[in-house]
Formats: structure tokens, sequence, C-alpha cells
């Protein structure tokens, strides 16, 4: 498995996963597909701060994985929102493991305090990975997001990447309002 940062010719392939899992799952709430160049251009407006992560076995794409924004104040800065996913012919073997475990010490280098993943429950593997890389519940929203003619729950799961009451300041360079 090679694991390296995105590049502007992979959106592509992370354009057809993340729509696959907005065409056939509730795990991703959009309703609409997205494109390679509107993924390309969020991507390229972050890349300065957010990890992106793509994997690849034997030379095929086999998943993606990121850290972004978790809520737009200054203060929040030191917290980022996780997000993986994995083909589905890929999964089981490692791979959504070893992209979050890249996406969380990057996160880590680059000062972020904490990490939020949420999840669409039931989401039994995805809640498996997130607490086998060491994230905890935090909260649970009920009926969140409406899709597939049903009402979904969301989770939201923490990792703190520097343990401790009294941490250092943050190490990256702080954003503006």
């Amino acid at each position: 498995m090679l694991l390296r940062p995105a590049r502007a010719d992979d959106f592509d392939p992370i354009a057809a996963l993340t729509n696959h899992f907005i065409a056939n799952t509730s795990i991703h709430f959009g309703y609409e597909p997205v494109t390679p160049a509107e993924l390309r251009d969020a991507w390229e407006r972050s890349l300065a701060r957010y990890p992106f992560i793509v994997a690849e076995v034997e030379g095929k794409f086999a998943g993606w994985a990121k850290a972004g924004v978790w809520r737009d104040r200054a203060a929040y800065q030191w917290t980022a929102e996780s997000t993986v996913y994995v083909v589905p012919r890929s999964h089981r073997r490692g791979i959504g493991r070893a992209l979050y475990t890249e996406v969380i010490e990057r996160c880590r280098c680059c000062g972020f305090h904490s990490l939020i993943g949420g999840i669409t429950l039931p989401d039994e593997p995805s809640i498996r990975l997130h607490e086998a890389m060491g994230f905890k519940k935090i909260s649970h929203v009920m009926h969140a997001g409406w899709k597939f003619d049903a009402w979904h729950d969301v989770g939201f799961w923490q990792l703190m990447l520097h343990e401790g009451p009294h941490v250092a300041a943050p190490l990256a360079t702080p954003l503006t309002d």
C-alpha cells in the first residue's frame, strides 16, 4: 500500500468514490453528485493547512482521508474534522486505519489539538475504526439528517491529539476571521 498526499489529478477517483457513497448510502448526507473540479477547488483552498491523503494498492486508487474545517470561527481553528472513505472492494484490509493514522499524525504535527469524526448511525464498521484509532464518542444527535425517506442520527467522536490540561500554545499559524 502506498500512502501519499493528494495531487490535482486524483480528483476523478476521489469524486467517483464520494459519489458512490452519496448515491447509495446515508453515510454521506449529500443529495447531488460532486464534481472532480469542485473537490479539487476545495482541496486547493485548504491544502496549506489541512492534510489530504490518498491510498493506492497495487497502483490502483483505494481510498482517501482528510482533515478540514470543523467550525468557522477563529477559536475553533485548533480542532479539525476528519473524513475517510475506502473503495468497497478494499474494505477490511487496513486501508482506512492506515489513511487515518497518516492524517492523525500530520494533524498532530501541524499543531491541531483535536479531531472530530462524524458518523451517520448506525455504522458499526466506522465506529470500530474510530474507536480503534482512539476516538471517544462525545455526542449523539437524533434525526440530524433526512435521506432516502428516513431520518438518520449522527454521532460525533473526538480524538485528543495533545493530552493534558495545560498544553503548550498551538504550533500552527493562527487563522483570522
